[in-house]
């Protein structure tokens, strides 16, 4: 197999994150001895690493050949393909490339990092802008999803056109923005395209993804069921589209629209100064909120996915100044992110057990997927006609079932790969050529660390068993303290029995050992957790603490 990064007069498509996975995208295209990058995300934790809230591709096979790397394409803001921006554009050193408004995003999260002179944020017309990228030549492609200025990438090589997908789907009342027409698209397969780069999240979904219109009438007829109470719609923020359907719904049922969430405020600010949300009725502040009658006003808040310090969690738990009551409505206009339902369904039941009507995307169209289902894949696969298919943006099934959907519909070449897998697309056959090393980054309070780094390992041990700290003074007598031992009742008495038992180990050392610290700091630490394990049936972690040397 190839052992030789560099790319020599071949296309390689290489990913580091999103394949295997959903969110962290971070793709790399190869030619002529350069990379170009594609997407530079994140994801959140979701509680698998404890402490922790934001997780990273490792970019290490890139950064140690940065001087190979010429730009990073950005293909719209949501933060699995623009979250990790703020943590590593500055060290790779190379100019960005987005659209207006995902500029505009990405140029705050920089102002925040104190990194606005130190990278290059280069602004690129969203409706067909065209530039040229190191060999690679790069025109951004319109097309529906669940953001503003949602984009495929058009990446014309000396190899052939890589048509990029991004997140797509195909919508025909997007509401906001003008996606690529069918027309268009047949006239981009009808001038050859080699590859096609496709999001594989929907691929199960035997129906297509529906249409933002639809959303705007199932949430004006749900409101309108609720006449004389308060109704609150949760969303994701960054849905621009959604936010100008609310303002409709708000000004059609005769409500004042509330909005509680920083980044919907931030979202509104930056959509508004790029042309969008224009005519979006100016939100009132949260005492005249709780101050008009309740079927007079249409609250739109954060926290659908149960994100602990968003709005909603906060109105659930009665500490925000919006109140709602009993027989007050919510509308989850936004569908469960896998990983999330156990925190979704906490908030829900909280608000439930309060008197609240909930009503979710299941039992209404007041939500469509920025994902393309089956019918929306099959589509595109007629339209452009590519010659190689490279599932991305999903967990194994969902790529392996859209490999299998590609050669069901005559395309001759469908190429499974994960994180890691060097893939030639071209000359001659495509297949994976090579494997490199790929991780996960944690951002640990203020630092980056590797996941599978001693500091997670260590904290996941203590979660499940606790921690015993083992303090010998000077005559080697010790005070033993336990954290996280479920011995409430029997604390005291284990304690008693544990420093014994440390006492008699560390007699039993018998001549040199006697004046090993390493052979006493080990019989201290076995007699203390053999002591919690009989006591408690759990095997803590243990912290030997001894005197300092003479």
């Amino acid at each position: 197999m190839k052992k030789d990064f560099t790319p020599e007069d071949e296309l390689l498509f290489l990913a580091l994150g999103g394949s295997g996975e959903i969110g962290m995208n971070v793709n790399l295209y190869g030619c002529r001895g350069r990379w170009l990058m594609v997407d530079l995300g994140m994801t959140f934790s979701g509680g698998q690493y404890p402490g922790v809230d934001l997780v990273f591709a490792d970019l290490d096979f890139i950064e140690e050949r940065a001087d190979t790397l010429d730009g990073v394409v950005l293909t719209h803001a949501h933060e699995d393909h623009i979250g990790a921006i703020p943590y590593f554009a500055s060290e790779l050193g190379v100019p960005l490339y987005a659209t207006p408004f995902t500029a505009d995003l990405i140029r705050r999260k920089l102002q925040e990092a104190g990194l606005v002179d130190e990278v290059e944020l280069n602004i690129i017309d969203h409706d067909h802008g065209q530039f040229s990228v190191g060999a690679f030549e790069v025109t951004y492609i319109p097309l529906a999803h669940s953001i503003a200025e949602g984009h495929a990438l058009l990446i014309d090589t000396p190899h052939g056109t890589v048509f990029h997908t991004g997140d797509w789907k195909l919508d025909e009342d997007p509401i906001v923005g003008e996606p690529t027409t069918e027309e268009e698209l047949r006239e981009i397969g009808e001038e050859g395209v080699l590859a096609m780069v496709c999001d594989s999240t929907n691929v199960f979904n035997p129906k297509p993804s529906g249409s933002e219109g639809a959303v705007y009438r199932g949430l004006l007829e749900e409101v309108r069921k609720h006449s004389g109470r308060r109704v609150l719609v949760t969303t994701f923020a960054s849905n621009v589209a959604r936010l100008h359907t609310l303002g409709e719904v708000a000004r059609e049922t005769g409500r004042q629209l509330c909005v509680a969430g920083r980044s919907l405020d931030r979202i509104i600010e930056v959509a508004q100064d790029n042309g969008y949300l224009q005519d979006l009725p100016k939100p009132i502040d949260f005492d005249t909120a709780m101050g008009l009658p309740r079927g007079e006003v249409l609250i739109v808040a954060t926290g659908g996915q149960g994100e602990p310090r968003a709005a909603l969690a906060r109105i659930a738990e009665g500490n925000h100044p919006i109140e709602l009551s009993p027989g007050d409505v919510i509308l989850f206009s936004s569908r469960q992110i896998p990983g999330n339902e156990v925190a979704i369904g906490a908030i829900q039941n909280k608000l439930a057990e309060s008197g609240i009507v909930l009503v979710s995307g299941r039992e209404g169209e007041i939500h469509v997927s920025g994902h393309p289902g089956r019918p929306e894949l099959e589509a595109l696969y007629e339209w452009l006609q590519p010659e190689v298919l490279v599932p991305v943006h999903g967990e194994v099934r969902h790529m392996q079932e859209q490999a299998r959907l590609g050669r069901a519909h005559g395309i001759p070449h469908s190429v499974y790969q994960k994180n890691g897998d060097v893939v030639r697309i071209a000359p001659g056959k495509p297949g994976k050529i090579a494997e490199v090393r790929t991780g996960r980054l944690l951002l640990d309070g203020d630092i980056i660390l590797p996941a599978d780094g001693d500091a997670i390992t260590m904290r996941r041990r203590i979660a499940l068993d606790g921690v015993l700290i083992v303090a010998l003074d000077e005559r080697l007598q010790p005070r033993i303290e336990g954290v996280g031992l479920p011995l409430d009742e029997d604390y005291d008495a284990f304690v008693a029995e544990a420093e014994a038992d440390v006492v008699k180990a560390i007699a039993r050392l018998k001549g040199k050992s006697r004046q090993n610290r390493g052979e006493i700091h080990e019989a201290a630490r076995l007699a203390a957790r053999r002591a919690a394990q009989r006591w408690s049936g759990k095997k803590p972690q243990v912290r030997v603490l001894m005197p300092r040397e003479a």
